[in-house]
């Protein structure tokens, strides 16, 4: 038998760390069926002479749970070589939601993942078609999605849907931890991939309330978790705060057995600061000799905020920000004019906050486009004035639509290849999907590829393409993705080392409701390939938005 795609003479990287070399791949029913020597004809050839051929990327952090929905495409990964996806992060996602509830998450996730609540309403419509967790994973599959999805059973909204508007309020009754308890062994039983939660101080959601997983006490997530102990399936993904970091993380794996993986560990600190990160890596590397699974994730990028007053996330956490966080835009405005708030903002930027906005941007001023891309700080000593003042004053004049850039962590690169070549740590924290007026990560796999293996050389190919692939998989229990090997289904990246990068970010306005976010295009991508499926060709979709679209639900971390 022939095969139904050919890849010819590609430099084969197959995703183990093993060295690279050259050969061919046959394609047949969404599996590899050949390696090196591919000898049979093939319905469909590409010629991978100069390139390299590897698997698809395992992208383990992203948030597209509501934006799959309506866009099957889940863009912008796929342009970024990623054939496989994990929604439900940080404890957040959509499932199980009451339909009286729907609009406490929605408005939930845009405080805390900086998703548009207009967007989030005109994409989901009125009617979800879903209450519960296996009702969720059932309409994402009916629907179909470009690449792989697989989905976490967030704490957030299993809280809410237990506990209701109280979730943000108090903790659980022993009741209500069995209620949840049940509810994770249903999600378990339906396939899901495993637990998120959060503790993370930045995690702030509607009217300013903490995040529902926040009011949790330790002993009700250590006994969610141990519903995964029960069923000997699933991972564990916690951010980190004060009350759930190394101590919680041992803890966690020891009552369920599980692998733990916690966001994030960043270089420099800024606004996310949780001690340094050569010290959270020296206690990460002890927790694993000790026999623990706990594995920090990284990110090869600068974490690098572009935010407007409107949406202040990186403030939303101190105590200045308390009415900031329950009023409307009218109200802000007042209260950015109000000189006793200006001087509370002015006295709460101290330590890693204040050494983030020395380093600050105008990203865009409407009138007065001369400031854009310099130090809010080097405008404000021209102008005479404090910093603060001046960018809440910039803010005002622009009925709050002034940008401005700040670097919260990652920016010093000999930091991060620490973190990059040390074998504790999994690469995630893409966070495509949220945040998409402030950040785009979603070109993590391309940057990392450009700029640590072929310009800085701190990375070998093969390095690289194992913390891209079968490294990811293996932490976060993803059974049959990120390996080149006979008998794997067939999800490929084909690129060449020598022009593959990721653009500088623009601002579209293509969400729903004509909503902004910025992306980021790849460049040296020829080629994509979902389960046997090419999807991408040279930079272009090349199916149809409509139809049958190759990518799997992984249920229990694997296509049924």
């Amino acid at each position: 038998m022939g095969y139904d795609l050919k890849i010819v003479g590609g430099f084969i990287v197959d995703g183990t760390g093993s060295p690279g070399y050259a050969g061919d791949i046959g394609i047949r029913d969404g599996k590899v069926v050949a390696m090196g020597q591919a000898p049979a004809g093939a319905r469909t050839a590409i010629d991978a002479r100069g390139q390299v051929v590897a698997p698809g990327v395992v992208d383990i952090h992203t948030h597209y749970d509501a934006q799959l929905l309506w866009d099957r495409n889940l863009s912008i990964s796929p342009w970024h070589g990623v054939t496989t996806v994990v929604v439900g992060n940080c404890g957040f996602g959509i499932a199980p939601t009451r339909k009286e509830h729907r609009g406490l998450i929605l408005r939930t996730l845009e405080n805390v993942e900086g998703m548009s609540v207009k967007a989030l309403e005109a994409g989901l419509g009125d009617e979800w078609g879903f209450e519960t967790f296996p009702e969720y994973l059932d309409v994402v599959e009916k629907k179909g999605t470009l690449i792989n999805v697989a989905v976490l059973l967030g704490h957030t909204p299993l809280r809410l849907y237990a506990l209701g508007p109280e979730s943000t309020e108090r903790a659980a009754r022993p009741e209500e931890v069995g209620h949840m308890k049940s509810l994770m062994r249903e999600g378990l039983e339906a396939g899901a991939l495993g637990y998120a939660t959060s503790k993370s101080p930045t995690h702030v959601g509607y009217e300013g309330r903490p995040v529902p997983s926040r009011l949790a006490a330790f002993s009700e997530i250590r006994e969610i978790a141990s519903a995964l102990g029960e069923a000997g399936e699933g991972v564990i993904q916690a951010t980190v705060g004060k009350e759930l970091s190394f101590d919680e993380f041992a803890e966690l794996n020891r009552v369920s057995g599980r692998h733990v993986s916690w966001t994030a560990l960043l270089g420099g600190g800024g606004v996310l600061n949780v001690g340094s990160a050569a010290e959270q890596l020296a206690r990460s590397n002890e927790l694993q000799s000790a026999g623990y699974a706990v594995f920090p994730q990284v990110t090869c990028s600068p974490l690098n905020f572009e935010f407007r007053f409107d949406q202040p996330f990186l403030f939303q956490s101190m105590p200045v920000f308390a009415p900031v966080n329950k009023s409307d835009h009218a109200e802000k405005l007042k209260l950015y004019a109000d000189n006793s708030f200006r001087a509370g903002f002015r006295d709460a930027m101290r330590g890693p906050i204040l050494n983030a906005w020395d380093k600050a941007v105008i990203a865009y001023f409407p009138d007065r486009p001369e400031f854009a891309e310099r130090l809010v700080r080097d405008v404000a000593a021209e102008l005479g004035c404090n910093s603060i003042d001046l960018a809440l004053d910039l803010s005002i004049q622009s009925d709050l639509q002034t940008r401005f850039r700040l670097p919260v962590a990652n920016a010093d690169e000999d930091e991060v290849a620490a973190l990059l070549r040390d074998s504790c740590t999994v690469l995630g924290l893409s966070d495509a999907g949220a945040h998409a007026s402030q950040l785009c990560d979603a070109c993590f796999s391309t940057h990392l590829l450009g700029r640590w293996v072929r310009e800085k050389r701190v990375l070998t190919l093969e390095e690289a393409v194992r913390m891209l692939t079968s490294r990811p998989a293996e932490v976060f229990g993803i059974k049959d993705r990120g390996r080149l090997a006979v008998g794997m289904p067939a999800d490929v990246l084909i690129f060449d080392a020598e022009t593959l990068g990721a653009s500088s970010l623009r601002r579209v306005y293509d969400l729903p409701a004509g909503e902004d976010r910025l992306i980021s295009d790849a460049s040296g991508i020829s080629a994509v390939v979902v389960n046997g499926t090419l999807i991408r060709r040279n930079g272009v979709d090349v199916l149809g938005a409509e139809g049958r679209l190759p990518g799997r639900l992984l249920r229990h971390g694997a296509a049924a």
